[in-house]
């Protein structure tokens, strides 16, 4: 399997707007995101299915599935739900989309992926929501 864009980021040889990372995972701000709050959550094992993750490496995806959750809880106090979505269908690397939601409709938004990434927004969000215990 060739390494995958998040293979890339987690090597450092592309840049993120990380928001937390321990030994076995990462979280940082999908560019393109359904909403606002949208964190990418990558075991820093690539494979294409979670259910193909090592135990631990499945539990500490999960785990930081639900640190992220709660973060964004924290930082969007008003919206009703926390969605996830985990998949891997772009990217050959499995991988949750979790994001501050008030409606289905907004869980199943299809952002427009022609559109350039704000990365000053970005840069400004990552910094609001990061999770300094992960650092």
């Amino acid at each position: 399997m060739e390494p995958s864009i998040f293979t890339l980021i987690i090597r450092g040889e592309i840049p993120c707007h990380k928001i937390y990372e321990d030994e076995r995972t990462i979280a940082f701000l999908d560019i393109h995101p359904i909403q606002k709050g949208h964190i990418l959550v990558v075991p820093k094992v690539q494979v294409a299915d979670f259910y193909d993750l090592g135990d631990e490496d499945y539990a500490a995806f999960f785990a930081t599935v639900k640190k992220v959750a709660r973060q964004l809880r924290t930082k969007f106090p008003a919206k009703k739900r926390i969605g996830v979505m985990i998949e891997g269908l772009d990217v050959e690397h499995v991988h949750a989309k979790v994001f501050p939601i008030d409606s289905g409709d907004e869980y199943r938004y299809a952002p427009d992926m022609s559109i350039d990434p704000d990365h000053t927004a970005l840069a400004e969000l990552a910094d609001y929501l990061r999770i300094e215990e992960g650092f």
